[in-house]
């Protein structure tokens, strides 16, 4: 049926009410709700690039925190022992690389050896039944003509011989161990006072070139007669026999001196041995031991750790200042945000390298110099995260759901940290993680230029680590190799951290800086 349009009339008792009796109401959805901070978690893992620097961040976090714990010897901070065993500056050596006869991380360097260092190296290889020479490549000239050699040296064993003084007790002690290990640590001297060098056993020319038999073989400095010519075996000298008589008294054990109440013994000390005895083990440092003879794998950890820890606290400090500075400007706006503006643009303009210096030449003093660090970083850090919240707030404060509470009678501060501040948190988050790498960059810089001082015994930077293997770059690079490695490989972690943390937290800011 139409109507005078020409439109289909459809009758009304096709029609009926649907519903009218049922509560209508939205479905349930079938997916578990998602929270802000698990979307920004699954935003974060698909770059890749931030996945692989938060591991690395880890990595290092976890080795600054228990390699200290675990690895921590007292051999790393023992200095006055070094100025006897002079362990300094020894290569990285890896235990693995060692067994396996591997030569590369075996604590030796490829040397060219003149004819004298050459039989004196391979000397006292002999006497200790050592291998110092690992490796020989050939012969090669030098720049006078003469003969030289290209041979690899273990450096940890090429240390030799060195002389020590030992109370009664010292000496007992060693000989008890010796006996115990079958280890031998104390080695016959000669009676020639003309031999300052502990080194040198075998007879030898004024130059310390060893001398030859016919066969070849090494001439001993010492008479002797029967079997006691072999005196690489272990031997214990007895109270009336320290010095043998049946060596003609041209080699001793030890130089008695003192009286009865107060015995000291002057023994040629093989310093390997001796290591093993003071400390219990082998010397074998991963990442060799810098010039105090501190092993640097432990050192490296500690000056981590307290650079990390510094850093972590200048953040959440800065972070604080900066939140509630930047909220009350963004908030109140007008002039209370001019005149805090004004003030934030005159801290801003401080050159923080003349602030720091200053806090070190005076404030440090007074209260020390990690303080004062602390209160130059501190001074002007806050500004930035200040700027981010002040802009944050002005973004959001206008918005209809801070119109509706501030209408429901909610407080200045409720509004603040309560409403707008969550909503500004991704874009804080990030910004105060950025300010790590910021720190630990400024506080390697001023140490690295001497700003700085924060070397001791017991505390150390990455900073510190760097200005002190500078003057070794060339000869032993190894010493500022492991601390530039470490600081480069956070700085460049972090910062691809805090790209994966701000696309995750505001995904229309994603690959703003590319």
């Amino acid at each position: 049926m139409m109507n005078q349009n020409n439109i289909p009339e459809i009758p009304a008792e096709k029609f009926k009410f649907v519903g009218v009796d049922a509560k209508l109401h939205d479905q349930k959805f079938d997916t578990k709700q998602v929270s802000y901070f698990r979307d920004a978690f699954r935003r974060f893992c698909k770059n890749k690039s931030s996945v692989v620097a938060a591991i690395i961040i880890i990595v290092l976090v976890l080795y600054a925190i228990f390699i200290p714990v675990f690895c921590e010897t007292t051999y790393s901070r023992a200095l006055t022992d070094t100025t006897y065993l002079t362990y300094t500056k020894l290569l990285p050596r890896n235990p693995i690389c060692v067994n396996l006869g591997l030569h590369f991380w075996d604590g030796g360097s490829k040397t060219v050896l003149g004819e004298a260092n050459y039989v004196y190296t391979k000397a006292i290889g002999v006497e200790t039944g050592h291998d110092i020479i690992t490796k020989e490549y050939g012969t090669t000239t030098d720049e006078n003509g003469k003969t030289a050699y290209v041979a690899r040296v273990d450096n940890y064993i090429s240390n030799g011989f060195t002389f020590m003084t030992l109370t009664e007790k010292q000496y007992q002690d060693i000989q008890a161990w010796q006996n115990e290990t079958g280890v031998q640590v104390i080695y016959p001297a000669t009676n020639d006072k003309k031999t300052s060098d502990a080194n040198i056993w075998y007879e030898a020319n004024q130059k310390g070139v060893a001398k030859l038999d016919k066969d070849g073989n090494f001439v001993h400095n010492y008479k002797t007669s029967g079997n006691d010519g072999d005196y690489n075996s272990l031997r214990v000298a007895g109270d009336p026999g320290i010095e043998n008589p049946d060596a003609q008294d041209r080699y001793r054990y030890a130089t008695v001196t003192g009286d009865s109440s107060s015995v000291s013994y002057k023994c040629r000390v093989f310093k390997y041995a001796y290591f093993q005895y003071r400390y219990g083990f082998e010397p074998c440092f991963l990442f060799g031991t810098n010039a105090l003879g501190q092993d640097i794998l432990t050192r490296l950890a500690a000056g981590a750790r307290f650079s990390l820890v510094f850093a972590v606290c200048i953040s959440a400090i800065n972070l604080f200042l900066g939140c509630v500075y930047g909220a009350i400007e963004g908030y109140y706006g007008g002039a209370v945000d001019m005149l805090m503006e004004r003030f934030s643009d005159i801290l801003s303009r401080v050159p923080f390298m003349v602030v720091a210096t200053l806090f070190q030449l005076h404030l440090a003093k007074k209260v020390g110099v990690v303080p004062s660090l602390l209160f130059a970083f501190v001074l002007t850090g806050w500004i930035g995260t200040a700027s981010t919240v002040r802009m944050q707030f002005y973004r959001f404060k206008g918005q209809e759901y801070i119109l509706a509470a501030r209408t429901l009678g909610a407080s200045d501060a409720r509004l603040m940290f309560k409403h707008i501040f969550p909503n500004s948190l991704g874009t804080i988050i990030t910004s105060s993680v950025l300010v790590i790498p910021g720190v630990l960059f400024s506080e390697s810089t001023l140490t690295y230029l001497g700003i700085v001082n924060l070397d001791s015994s017991t505390m150390t930077s990455i900073g510190t680590m760097l200005a002190n293997g500078r003057q070794f770059l060339s000869s032993y690079p190894h010493i500022i190799f492991f601390p530039a490695l470490f600081i480069s490989l956070l700085e460049i972690s972090f910062n691809l951290f805090g790209n994966g943390l701000r696309d995750a937290f505001n995904p229309a800011l994603r690959g703003s800086d590319e």
